[in-house]
C-alpha cells in the first residue's frame, strides 16, 4: 500500500467544492493516492514538502471528449470542415494505422493532456481496426498514468461503412476487452462504449449499440446535433420515443439541437460535452453551452481533435465563455441596446472544465474537486510568471482569463507526480518523440501508397 506523503504548503487552493471555497496561504496533504487534509500550518514529519506560496492549487482539468489517437496527425485538419475531416482523417488516414501506431499515438496524446494540466480524459476511440488496436490504445493510456475513460468505438477501416447511415452494429470485442483490461473499478482507466448514435448509424443499429452497452453496464457516449445532421435525423427525439435515453448517456456537441431536445436530455439525466473551437471551425454550429444551461444541464468541455486545434482546456474555457457571452450580447445589440453585464462568469467556465466534467463522466466521487477523501488529482499553477502576475482579488478570474499551459508547474494523478517544476516525468520523452515522427511518416506514406489523397 502506498502511504507516501506530499505536503503542498501555503498555496492558494481553489477547491471547486459545492461552496466554491477558495483558501489563501493554505496547506494540502496527500497521503498515498488521496487528499487527506486541507488547512493552515499542517505539520507532517515524513512528507515531501512543496512550496506553493506563489502557486494556485486546483483540481486537474477534465477533458470529456477527445479522440486521443489523432495526436500523431497534429494540425492535419486545421482547415477542414466536418465533411473534409470525415473524408480525409477518418476516411483516408485512419485505415493506415497499425496497432503500434495507436499505442504511440495514445501515449503521446495522453502525455500531451497531462502536460496541459488535464488529469482525466474521455478517450473516444474510433480507431478499433483490430483487437490489437484496442489493446494498444488502452495500454497507451495506462502507460501515461492519466485517469481516463476509454470509449471503445468502431474501426477506422472505412468511414463509409461505419459513419454514413451505417448498418453495421458495434464490434463485439468489448467482452474480451472487459475481461482482459478492466477487472477492477478502482483502476485509473475505466471502460465506456463510444457509439455512433442515430446521426451516424441506422436507428436500429444505434438501439443495438445502446443495448450492448447496458448489457455490460457501461457509460455511453455519442455525437449529436452536428450541423444539418441534427434536423435530418432528430436523434434525441428518436431515442426518447424509443425510451432509450438515460443518465448513462453523454452527448457530444449538441450544437443544433432544439430546446425540446435539451429538455429531454435534462429530464433523463444525460450529460453534454461542448468542444467549442472545433465545432465552430468545422461547421457544427455555435457551441451549445447556453442552451444546455438553460435546460438545467451542467455542460462539460472537451478538446475533440488536435488535428484541428490545440490540446489545452484553458483555450476551450475561454472560447466557450466568450462565445456564449457574445451570443447573449448580440441579443441586446439587435434590440438597439448596449449590454450592461456579462451573462456568465469565469467561475462558470472553470466548473465546466473541472467539477462538471467529473459529473459528466460519472467520476465526481473520485475527482473534479479538492476535498479530503477524494483522489489527489490536482495541478499547481505558477503565479509568478508575467502572464498572470500580480494576482489580485479572485484567483479564478485570473487563471481562467490569463493562464496558459506555461503556468503549469506540477501535475498529480491519484497522488503520483507526473509533472514537476514544469517538466513531465515520463522516463523517455525523446524516444516517444522519435516514435511519433516515425508513426506520422508511416501513416501518411501508407495512405499515399494506397492511392488515396491525404489532404
Amino acid at each position: 500500500m502506498n502511504n507516501k506523503k506530499t505536503l503542498i504548503k501555503a498555496g492558494t487552493i481553489i477547491t471547486q467544492d459545492e461552496k466554491q471555497n477558495i483558501f489563501q496561504h493554505t496547506d494540502l496533504l496527500i497521503t498515498g493516492d488521496q487528499i487527506t487534509a486541507i488547512g493552515k500550518n499542517i505539520t507532517v514529519d515524513d512528507a515531501e514538502v512543496i512550496d506553493a506560496s506563489e502557486m494556485i492549487v486546483m483540481p486537474g482539468l477534465i477533458d470529456t471528449h477527445r479522440h486521443v489517437w489523432e495526436s500523431v496527425l497534429r494540425g492535419a485538419a486545421a482547415n477542414f470542415s466536418l465533411i473534409e475531416y470525415l473524408q480525409q482523417v477518418l476516411g483516408t488516414l485512419a485505415p493506415a494505422f497499425r496497432a503500434e501506431d495507436v499505442y504511440t499515438a495514445n501515449l503521446l496524446g495522453a502525455l500531451e493532456a497531462l502536460e496541459n494540466g488535464i488529469t482525466t480524459v474521455m478517450d473516444w476511440s474510433h480507431i478499433m481496426n483490430s483487437p490489437a488496436h484496442a489493446d494498444a490504445a488502452i495500454n497507451g493510456l495506462k502507460d501515461a498514468g492519466i485517469r481516463a475513460v476509454f470509449g471503445y468505438g468502431t474501426p477506422g477501416t472505412s468511414v463509409w461503412e461505419w459513419f454514413y447511415e451505417s448498418p453495421r452494429p458495434h464490434p463485439l470485442d468489448i467482452e474480451r476487452i472487459l475481461k482482459e483490461h478492466f477487472n477492477s473499478t478502482d483502476q485509473l482507466v475505466t471502460p465506456a462504449l463510444a457509439i455512433r448514435g442515430p446521426e451516424y448509424s441506422l436507428f436500429d443499429v444505434a438501439k443495438q449499440d445502446i443495448e450492448l452497452a447496458r448489457k455490460y453496464e457501461l457509460p455511453i457516449s455519442m455525437h449529436a446535433g452536428c450541423g444539418t445532421f441534427a434536423d435530418k435525423y432528430k436523434a434525441v427525439q428518436q431515442l426518447a420515443i424509443a425510451n432509450l435515453l438515460g443518465p448513462d448517456m453523454n452527448f457530444a456537441h449538441c450544437n443544433l439541437l432544439i430546446s425540446d431536445d435539451f429538455k429531454l436530455l435534462a429530464d433523463n439525466g444525460c450529460s453534454v460535452s461542448v468542444t467549442p473551437e472545433v465545432e465552430m471551425q468545422m461547421g457544427l454550429g455555435f457551441p451549445a453551452t447556453g442552451k444546455a444551461i438553460a435546460a438545467g444541464i451542467a455542460p462539460a468541455l472537451g478538446v475533440d481533435v488536435v488535428t484541428g486545434v490545440g490540446g489545452d482546456l484553458f483555450t476551450q474555457m475561454r472560447v466557450a465563455l466568450q462565445t456564449e457571452r457574445s451570443l447573449v450580447n448580440q441579443q441586446s445589440l439587435d434590440a438597439g441596446e448596449m449590454p450592461q453585464t456579462t451573462s456568465l462568469t469565469a467561475a462558470d467556465a472553470l466548473s465546466w472544465a473541472t467539477s462538471n466534467g467529473a459529473k459528466a463522466l460519472k467520476l465526481d466521487k473520485k475527482t473534479g474537486s479538492l476535498i479530503p477523501g477524494k483522489q489527489a488529482d490536482l495541478i499547481l499553477l505558477r503565479t509568478d510568471l508575467l502572464n498572470i502576475t500580480p494576482v489580485f482579488g479572485n484567483p479564478v478570474n485570473a487563471l481562467v482569463s490569463q493562464c496558459s499551459s506555461a503556468n503549469i508547474d506540477s501535475v498529480f494523478v491519484a497522488g503520483k507526480a507526473l509533472k514537476r517544476a514544469g517538466k513531465l516525468l515520463h522516463p523517455d520523452l525523446q524516444a516517444l518523440r522519435s516514435a511519433a515522427k516515425r508513426t506520422s511518416t508511416y501513416v501518411y506514406e501508407k495512405a499515399l501508397i494506397a492511392g488515396i489523397h491525404s489532404g
